[in-house]
């Protein structure tokens, strides 16, 4: 009996010592602890306000897609990892995109300082009081009291609330409510656009010439105003930043038809366009795609109008 208890006491022993304090552990990794040692759970709702529907990942794992305007309800422990999604230019595995994490009455958002590609706002279901409970929000790049990256180290103990981007809630149920783009809308960003993924070749304004007409060109990037442009996944304008300039493709957009810029106007049909999940920029409901002519690469080739067409790389545009 004496070699059975010391043989199951090598299983147990392992578990209760690989158990890491909040404050010193990656989030993902507790929340599998938690669901193995079965803690407390609480009640996290996540929203979309978001212009589009929305893929939710929680702890590294793709969790659901939640509609423009729905929710969903999950109850995990309170240790649940990171919450977060890959629309508009985010990524699956939460890197360069904004999230936010619960460890035990712990929470905080992570966002990179250059972009955000949905804004996410964290409210506890309790009142705010004294430093603790407060509603947290980024939805745009360089948001205050957020971390560049995951922390790996973490407050230290205290009897008042912590300092940001830390922040705690330390009453038993307290619920959570965590909205994707608070204020309804996905961030912008201001990016080079480039062909295939051939960095170092820029979508450009001909001559940085900010004009009506000026065509638009694929060039060697050179970090010139020229190829800055602003836009967002999925329904978006494509504007050269810093100016009332847009992307055009006329009023008659067919294949080979050069691009140009011009003046921006809301809801004109030449300058509306949809950057696909697949990284192509089409007119929104028009069939043609934004195409360099043969993939030819060399300076100062026009950019045009093409019938959009699947698996073809010339319609391909990346940020």
């Amino acid at each position: 009996m004496l070699t059975a208890f010391l043989s199951a006491l090598v299983f147990v022993i392992p578990l209760v010592t690989s158990y890491v304090l909040p404050h010193e552990a990656n989030p993902d990794e507790l929340y599998i602890v938690d669901k193995a040692r079965r803690q407390t759970t609480r009640q996290y709702i996540v929203h979309n306000q978001c212009p589009s529907a929305v893929n939710l990942y929680i702890a590294g794992a793709f969790d659901s897609t939640i509609p423009h305007g729905g929710n969903v309800t999950r109850v995990l422990g309170t240790n649940a990892g990171f919450f977060y999604t890959d629309a508009n230019l985010g990524t699956s595995t939460s890197e360069a995109t904004a999230k936010t994490a619960f460890l035990d009455n712990y929470y905080y958002i992570v966002a990179d300082p250059t972009y955000v590609n949905a804004g996410i706002s964290v409210a506890p279901r309790h009142a705010a009081t004294q430093g603790f409970c407060p509603v947290i929000e980024c939805d745009t790049r360089g948001c205050p009291n957020t971390f560049p990256q995951p922390p790996t180290g973490g407050p230290p103990p205290s009897s008042g609330p912590p300092n940001p981007p830390y922040y705690q809630c330390p009453f038993a149920n307290t619920d959570y409510d965590i909205t994707f783009c608070p204020k309804g809308v996905f961030p912008t960003l201001t990016t080079t656009i480039h062909p295939f993924n051939t960095v170092n070749k820029c979508m450009d304004v001909r001559g940085a010439v900010f004009a009506n007409g000026t065509p638009v060109q694929i060039y060697d990037c050179n970090g010139t105003p020229a190829q800055n442009w602003v836009l967002t996944r999925n329904s978006t304008k494509v504007q050269v930043a810093g100016t009332n300039f847009c992307l055009d493709a006329g009023s008659s957009p067919a294949n080979g038809i050069g691009l140009k810029i011009w003046q921006c106007y809301d809801n004109l049909p030449a300058q509306q366009w949809y950057y696909t999940l697949d990284d192509r920029i089409a007119l929104e409901n028009q069939g043609f795609c934004t195409d360099l002519p043969s993939g030819n690469t060399a300076n100062s080739v026009q950019l045009q109008t093409w019938q959009c067409t699947d698996n073809d790389i010339y319609q391909v545009w990346t940020v």
